[in-house]
């Protein structure tokens, strides 16, 4: 009877997400890409080749990774002491200080790209810096936006370690410098270069913060796509680039996922108690301080900007919210676009929570066999894949593919709560996982010896520990589809936008008022963010956020 239940097992679960997943995502991604491939109904590759022979595509692709790497290396070196910090020391408001600098990675793009631009532009207060619209502005903002990963992967792992050999080698002599080289890195290696290659692939595919940061001046291979697709109408080059991405994606997937499994079963993870702070800390502490002060910093600029009409202060920019803006920049007002935006992410966070729930039940059950290990893997990384690729390409599938009976959904309501689950799905199945994994496999043995069926084990056994990071899960989900703006920006109507496609209508259209309400309009969407994941930090759940 075992023999073929824990494979049928398996296929259950996994059978409605892959369905959902091959229907959602690699349907429209692959339809996108034939386009490029047959532009006329019949196969051209040469057009596709030639594209990547461009001077500029070179261009756009090194500036993709030169900017990656560099804004991955600085988030590595602040979000490392931070991580100590945050989840090694006990000091008053430590998990306020936590939530705040967990708020970027979930704050959308946009709104870090107006963020930083009112800081560095003309009128700003760092403007007489002249890095409005450089690539410096535009890794600044990479680095503010995917710090949190490091921070939250890294303290995760530093939070679980065993403190016990670390003393030991303080006992006999070694100074700090010397425990941390020779016992801690060792052992935070592996968490290191995971959430290294996650940070990357965050930035090398950032859409929001490049486009409203460098324009059409700094184009990353992500906003490439984009421009190719809506302005150009250039399929070829956008179909040769979402495959020099979804390679780089799968490559880099690969790599973390053979990390992650990498880790050495063996080592004791014993959560060990944070300690007050110690002289030896001061430089991890001030480096946390500075961190600090540079996430703060572009949203206290844009809480002030948004409060000043003209030279003085007001609320008129807030007030002005419930307008379509000067020259009826908008077709709906800023206020109905934020309903729109927390009822849609409403709706795809539900539907996130579903699969991911599904997707991590299945890739975390105990494997009998090397082909049963292999195919969960398989699995696992078949549902990171919309972490990577272009949210342009994903939309403009979208309309392209899903524009036929029995899948004509351009007018559909779920269309767009559609591509925001899935771009939070592998958030919310890296939540869940390390849960499910944490779970001693011969519990559910047990409740299954007593006569406990696969759903009465999940009911009694998983949920009880479970509860708490699905909480923590649907309020991940719930604010990065709040945020997101790539593949929405192809799929809102016009009279039923979002907010974050409203803040980018916005400041691009001329008029003092308008960017004005921009402004407003990303205070409140920051603040929505903010609140969201202030609940989320309440709940305390120690493997939120590893990657």
């Amino acid at each position: 009877m075992n023999t073929w239940r824990r494979p049928v097992t398996l296929l259950a679960l996994a059978l409605v997400p892959v369905v959902v997943l091959g229907v959602f995502f690699v349907l429209p991604v692959s339809g996108m890409v034939a386009r490029g491939f047959w532009p006329d109904g019949a196969f051209a590759p040469g057009e596709v080749l030639d594209v990547l022979t461009r001077p500029r595509t070179g261009r756009v692709v090194w500036f993709t990774v030169w900017s990656a790497g560099v804004a991955t290396l600085l988030a590595v070196a602040v979000g490392l002491p931070a991580a100590y910090v945050l989840h090694r020391l006990d000091f008053p408001l430590r998990r306020a200080v936590r939530a705040a600098l967990l708020v970027p990675f979930v704050l959308p793009t946009v709104v870090v790209g107006v963020a930083f631009r009112q800081l560095l532009g003309e009128a700003g207060p760092l403007g007489f810096l002249g890095l409005d619209g450089t690539p410096v502005a535009i890794v600044a903002g990479l680095v503010f936006f995917n710090a949190a990963v490091v921070i939250r992967a890294v303290g995760a792992s530093w939070e679980s370690m065993d403190a016990r050999p670390a003393e030991a080698a303080a006992a006999l002599g070694a100074s700090p410098r010397q425990v941390f080289l020779t016992v801690t890195l060792p052992s935070l290696r592996p968490a290191i270069v995971s959430a290294a290659s996650v940070v990357f692939l965050f930035c090398a595919t950032s859409f929001g913060v490049v486009l409203t940061l460098g324009g059409t001046r700094y184009s990353s291979v992500e906003t490439e796509i984009y421009l190719l697709t809506t302005d150009l109408l250039d399929l070829p080059g956008a179909a040769a680039l979402s495959i020099v991405q979804l390679v780089a994606v799968v490559v880099l997937l690969a790599i973390a996922g053979r990390l992650r499994a990498s880790a050495d079963p063996s080592i004791v993870r014993v959560p060990a108690r944070p300690r007050r702070p110690r002289r030896s800390d001061l430089g991890q502490l001030v480096a946390t301080g500075l961190l600090l002060a540079f996430v703060a910093v572009p949203l206290l600029t844009l809480l002030a900007g948004s409060l000043q009409v003209g030279d003085a202060w007001s609320l008129d920019n807030y007030r002005a919210l419930t307008t379509t803006g000067s020259e009826q920049a908008l077709l709906a007002p800023v206020t109905e676009a934020l309903v729109t935006s927390l009822r849609t992410a409403l709706d795809a966070s539900w539907m996130a929570l579903s699969l991911g729930l599904l997707v991590a039940l299945a890739v975390t059950r105990r494997s009998r066999s090397r082909a049963e290990r292999r195919v969960r893997g398989v699995l696992d990384g078949f549902f990171m894949l919309p972490l990577g690729v272009s949210a342009a390409t994903l939309g403009f599938g979208f309309l392209i593919t899903l524009d036929s009976p029995p899948l004509d959904l351009r007018d559909s309501p779920l269309l767009v709560p559609l591509a925001q689950a899935l771009v939070a799905l592998p958030l919310v199945v890296r939540t869940l996982v390390p849960v499910l994994d944490g779970i001693d496999d011969r519990q559910r043995q047990a409740a299954a010896s007593l006569g406990a069926g696969p759903l009465r084990a999940v009911v009694t056994v998983d949920l009880p520990v479970l509860w708490k990071p699905l909480l923590a899960a649907s309020g991940f989900a719930f604010a990065a589809s709040l945020g997101e703006f790539g593949a929405t920006a192809f799929l809102a109507r016009d009279d039923h936008p979002t907010l974050p496609v409203v803040i980018f209508r916005l400041i691009g259209h001329p008029g003092a008022m308008n960017y004005g309400m921009a402004l407003a309009a990303s205070v409140v969407l920051a603040a929505t963010t903010a609140l969201v994941m202030a609940a989320v930090e309440r709940l305390r759940v120690p493997s939120l956020g590893a990657i």
